[in-house]
Order: C-alpha cells, then sequence, then structure tokens
C-alpha cells in the first residue's frame, strides 16, 4: 500500500499532483492528515479534488503556538509507543510506502511513525540545503533527520540531487522533472500582471520571534500603503507576533489586512501582484515560476527558485531593499511553468517500489 502522511497547507498543495496520478491511475492508497493545519485542511481537500482522509490526527484546530504544537506533537509521538497499535490505527494495519512532504514537523513525525511502524519511506522535495543547522530553524534540522531515514528521496532538482549525494543518504535518490508545485500552477489560470496590490507575507520563525526583523517589516508596509495598494495576508501566528496595536497602525496607513485564501485564489493574487514580499519558500517557487518580482524577507534562502532574477534576497540590508523599490517591475519575467508531470514520475518509482 502507498500511504500518504500530510498535514501542511504546503504538503497539501505539493503532495496534490502525486494523489491526482493515483486516482487517474486506480491505484489504491491511503491518506493520513497530521492534523497541524486541521482547520484548513477541509478546505484545500475540497479545492484540489482530494478525497476525505483515511485517518485523521491531532485535535480540530490548527496548530499556532508553541504551547499547541507541544501538545499536538506528543500525541502524535504517544501512538507510537505500540508498534502494533501505530500500524492498526494509522495505516489501517497494512504495510508499504509512507510517502512524507518537505520539512515541516509533521514531515519528522510522519517519517518516525512510519519508521516505527515498519513502513518504508519515501520522500517528497528532498534534498534542500541551506548548509546553516540553525537557519532555517526548525526546517534543516528536520531535512537532515528525515533524508538519513528515508528509502526513497525525490529530488526536484539538480542542487538538490548533488545536496543528497554529498550527504551519502543510503535511501535510493530519484531526480524528477520539477517540483510538484508546476502541476498545480499549471491549472490555475492568473489574470493581469501587475494589476492588483502588492502581497505580503510573512510566517517563518526567523523573523516572528525577531522583533527587529517583523517591526522592519511592518513599518516598510506601512509607508508601502502610503503609495500604493497593499495587501497583507496573515498567517495566525503573524497576527500574534505583530500584536493589535501594530496591525491597527498598519490599517490606519491603508494596508489591507486579512488571512490565508485558498490557493487558486492566492496564486491568482501572486500573478497580479506588481511585486510581492515574502520570507515563504513555497511562495518563492510559485513567484519564480509566474516572473512575479519578488523581495524575498530573508537574510539567506536555501532554494536557488528566481534569485538572480525575478527574486531578491534582501538580506535585510535597506540599500538591498530600496533598490528594489526603485523599479520593481525591472524585475519582472515571463512566466515559466513547464509542462512536466513530477507527480506521474514518482509515482511510477513507487508503484515498482511497492
Amino acid at each position: 500500500m502507498i500511504h500518504v502522511f500530510i498535514g501542511t497547507k504546503a504538503q497539501y498543495i505539493k503532495t496534490a499532483p502525486l494523489i491526482w496520478a493515483m486516482e487517474e491511475q486506480g491505484i489504491d492508497y491511503r491518506l493520513i492528515d497530521s492534523g497541524q493545519h486541521a482547520e484548513l485542511a477541509g478546505s484545500f481537500q475540497v479545492e484540489l479534488g482530494l478525497r476525505t482522509p483515511d485517518v485523521r490526527l491531532g485535535g480540530g484546530t490548527d496548530v499556532t503556538t508553541i504551547p499547541q504544537a507541544a501538545r499536538w506533537g506528543l500525541g502524535l509521538a504517544a501512538r507510537m509507543v505500540s508498534r502494533r497499535r501505530l500500524l492498526d490505527e494509522v495505516f489501517g494495519g497494512v504495510g508499504g510506502v509512507c510517502v512524507v512532504h518537505g520539512d515541516t514537523p509533521s514531515t519528522l513525525l510522519s517519517m518516525m511513525m512510519a519508521r516505527r511502524a515498519g513502513l518504508a519511506v519515501a520522500h517528497l522535495e528532498a534534498g534542500l540545503r541551506s548548509g546553516r543547522w540553525l537557519h532555517p530553524f526548525p526546517e534543516e534540522m528536520i531535512r537532515h533527520l528525515v533524508a538519513r531515514r528515508a528509502d526513497l528521496l525525490f529530488a526536484p532538482d539538480g542542487d538538490a540531487e548533488s545536496n543528497l549525494a554529498a550527504m551519502k543518504v543510503k535511501g535510493k535518490v530519484v531526480a524528477l522533472p520539477a517540483n510538484t508545485i508546476v502541476e498545480v500552477l499549471s491549472r490555475a489560470t492568473p489574470g493581469d500582471a501587475g494589476g492588483g496590490p502588492v502581497i505580503v507575507t510573512m510566517h517563518r520563525v526567523e523573523n516572528l520571534h525577531r522583533r527587529r526583523r517583523r517591526e522592519e517589516l511592518a513599518a516598510l508596509v506601512e509607508r508601502l500603503a502610503g503609495e500604493r495598494s497593499v495587501r497583507w495576508m496573515l498567517h495566525e501566528p503573524t497576527s500574534g507576533a505583530l500584536g493589535r496595536s501594530r496591525m491597527d497602525r498598519l490599517e490606519r496607513a491603508g494596508a489591507e489586512l486579512r488571512g490565508l485564501a485558498g490557493h487558486t485564489e492566492f496564486v491568482e493574487m501572486l500573478a497580479a501582484a506588481p511585486f510581492v514580499i515574502t520570507d515563504g519558500g513555497s511562495i518563492q517557487e510559485e513567484c519564480a515560476l509566474l516572473g512575479v518580482p519578488t523581495l524575498l524577507w530573508r537574510k539567506h534562502t536555501e532554494r536557488p527558485d528566481g534569485v538572480g532574477a525575478n527574486v531578491v534576497v534582501s538580506r535585510y540590508e535597506p540599500a538591498v531593499i530600496e533598490a528594489f523599490l526603485e523599479d520593481p517591475a525591472r524585475h519582472r519575467r515571463p512566466p515559466r511553468i513547464p509542462e512536466v508531470s513530477p507527480g506521474a514520475r514518482a509515482l511510477e518509482v513507487l508503484a515498482g517500489w511497492r
């Protein structure tokens, strides 16, 4: 059996092409939701055309705070006490291979649960590396831990392949023709480029828990809102970190603050934006493919997508930020979404592995 173990918004989006391929080919599989983004999961299942998970873990709310994360993680870890019970309750009493994605806490816990239950592990989007153990945290550590235990490692590009080769991983490295996000973007119908508001997002630990970085971004958004239309898409932890007072100031300055949108709607926003300011890795990938001018609110990025073309890494340096804002349009590139199917390629390997 192929078990697909996911739980975050990005994991739903980037694993969808594999699930679509299994549905199209009539291959049976089990879908397990870790519960990390429990509230968002339902809407993404509908939007992406995915079936209801066979198993839902965790509670009924999104994990957005450290105490919530601790309770959620301990709840999943407790299921590993009994190997037999874990196999029966989470994996339906069936062995096989468990697909995990990315570098989130869900990725690490699902890998550990699969190994404990005696399943093989396939890591989708393997091989990203920053070369810095604490940047980004905890993603870089999770990448190393999962890569060391995975039996199949699906690398989305040549850099990822090289990183895995340098690690001398024991599992089989499989090169995919692209990141699975290309198949999701190929189904979107973006509107006019540059006709919408500036889009801003921030959710990384490296920014949320460093006051200077988040305050500098908030001050920049206030300034931009006085000159043009700006929409800040707020993750719940971001709202908590900013605080009500700062959000009131942003709204008085003219910034539009709103919660997360469905993926199709969000892609349309990105494509229509004159430019994007973000710290999100998946958003960097999407903007690179869409050709949207993007200011990355990070000191470094482990993703090559768009860097040197439409993506500028701010490094939090005023000179870099101002140079980008002086003429963002010069960074715009034509959209380039390759017509490939990494989901089908991953399934080809997984089907043989079974």
